[in-house]
């Protein structure tokens, strides 16, 4: 390289790279970011329609007023109360909390593990402290810098998986996992912002015990709470001496817990899988509420959301996809379906399956030497059922198409409408918070209520923060799982 072209090149990257710090609102500290206030901002504005799209949002009015309240009074005394705030809790039974710029999501997986308002809070101020700290911008510029530091234009190899993938590029992004650092450093400001707010943080750590004990449960998977930490202990701890600092520091003498308003507003939340959205079993996919069916090959994996509904063979050779189409016809859901995804047409057929319309295509997408893709071929059956078309899509390279073909098909042409009774009126499992008659212990009080499955009898234990020889005096209020 020219020696002159060399020096001016350092230059340029030396002043980019001063101009991209800006001070950090929690640190006080420089902080190298790519992009303004206004972009980062933005970022969370654009996501937030394809997250509510993924999971959809959690109908249940009370509780989503509950969490703006608090969200709104937490973020008026955090770091950054300048920026517009929005809360949500999404309908996934995933125990999860996340955030974007701008945005707070819990599932009602996780709302239904809490047991107080302080746990909580906890938790809350842990996700605003994500947002405060920058850390998704923070990311994303240590992100942009590595691919950078790979080479020059390297582009990375595209996959089966981009079939089935629903998010963008940019909210990907979103979603690299926060460092240990980052963490840790949401976690001091989750106690520091719940104790201002006058909660006692001690619960939060108490919580941390909850998620110990559900990854435990989970042979070791952990939470996607706790996905970057695979020591959730070690957080109890520390989160229980940062608790007891801040309310020296504030002098929270009686600092808040709620635990009873907490479990009133939860009764009656939908506890793990709601059927209404579509479930599993015995092999086969049942949408109540759409009714219609089809099997599942054996030994698949399965993920299933408002937008679609996903089955993977375990070593990911091959994929297939349900999802709606655009169109008024077959056709013309097939070509949208075609150009979205650069395929080239190898066969073209309609036939009917079930007594429904079907329009058969295979299409190929070619290798691309650049970008280290192979040849795929799919099988795609676009079906007419009810106001809708439906869009089945299986996806394997082009050379293990015709081992894949039957299974395809035959998962396919078994699309069908769902008339079992049984199915369409299955019922989603619920909290349901109950009062002690006289002093007892949990697990007393789930054999008189004829709960006798010891893997529900452990589930509930845990929804309580409990366990079953626990002592229950009279008047406290526990959760059970019912319908």
């Amino acid at each position: 390289m020219n020696k002159n072209l060399l020096s001016i090149s350092i230059v340029i990257i030396s002043t980019f790279l001063f101009n991209s710090c800006a001070i950090n609102p929690v640190t006080g500290k420089k902080q190298l970011v790519l992009m303004s206030e206004a972009q980062e901002i933005q970022m969370g504005k654009d996501a937030d329609p394809q997250i509510i799209a993924e999971y959809g949002l959690y109908e249940n009015q009370e509780l989503q007023n509950f969490i703006s309240a608090k969200g709104k009074q937490m973020a008026a005394i955090s770091h950054r109360p300048n920026i517009e705030y929005n809360f949500r809790i999404v309908d996934s039974e995933v125990v999860n909390a996340f955030a974007i710029p701008g945005y707070v999501y819990f599932t009602r997986g996780i709302m239904a593990n809490f047991n107080n308002e302080a746990e909580f809070a906890g938790v809350l101020g842990h996700e605003i402290g994500h947002i405060t700290a920058r850390h998704t911008v923070s990311q994303q510029a240590n992100a942009t810098l590595g691919q950078i530091g790979l080479l020059a234009g390297m582009i990375i190899s595209p996959t089966i998986a981009q079939y089935g993938q629903q998010a963008s590029q940019g909210l990907s992004l979103l979603f690299l996992k926060f460092g240990r650092d980052a963490e840790r450093q949401a976690d001091e400001l989750g106690v520091e912002y719940s104790s201002k707010i006058n909660y006692d943080a001690h619960q939060m750590a108490d919580f941390f015990g909850t998620l110990e004990r559900i990854s435990a449960k989970n042979n070791n998977q952990l939470p996607d709470f706790l996905s970057t930490h695979p020591n959730p202990g070690e957080r109890m701890v520390t989160v229980d001496k940062l608790a007891t600092q801040w309310q020296r520091k504030e002098k929270l003498t009686d600092p808040i817990v709620a635990r009873n308003s907490y479990l009133k507003k939860i009764d009656g939340i939908v506890y793990g899988e709601d059927p209404k959205q579509g479930f599993v079993e015995n092999n086969t996919f049942y949408h109540p509420v759409l009714k219609f069916q089809f099997p599942i090959p054996a030994n698949w994996k399965t993920n299933n959301s408002p937008q679609s509904f996903q089955m993977a063979e375990a070593d990911g050779k091959a994929l297939m996809m349900l999802s709606l189409a655009p169109g008024k016809t077959l056709q013309e859901a097939a070509n949208a379906v075609i150009k979205n995804y650069n395929l080239t047409v190898v066969q073209n057929d309609q036939t009917t399956i079930n007594g429904l319309s079907v329009l058969r295509v295979i299409a190929d997408q070619p290798a691309d030497q650049q970008k280290q893709s192979p040849a795929i071929r799919t099988l795609s059956y676009f079906i007419a059922y009810g106001n809708n078309i439906y869009h089945m899509i299986g996806v394997t390279d082009a050379n293990s198409f015709s081992y894949y073909d039957t299974l395809f098909s035959n998962t396919m042409s078994g699309f069908r409408q769902l008339t079992d009774q049984e199915k369409i009126n299955r019922k989603p499992d619920r909290i349901k918070v109950i009062t002690a008659t006289g002093n007892t212990t949990l697990g007393e009080i789930l054999t008189i209520r004829g709960i006798n499955d010891g893997k529900k009898r452990e589930d509930i234990a845990i929804l309580n923060g409990m366990t079953l020889k626990e002592p229950v005096v009279k008047g406290l209020m526990v959760k059970v799982i019912d319908k």
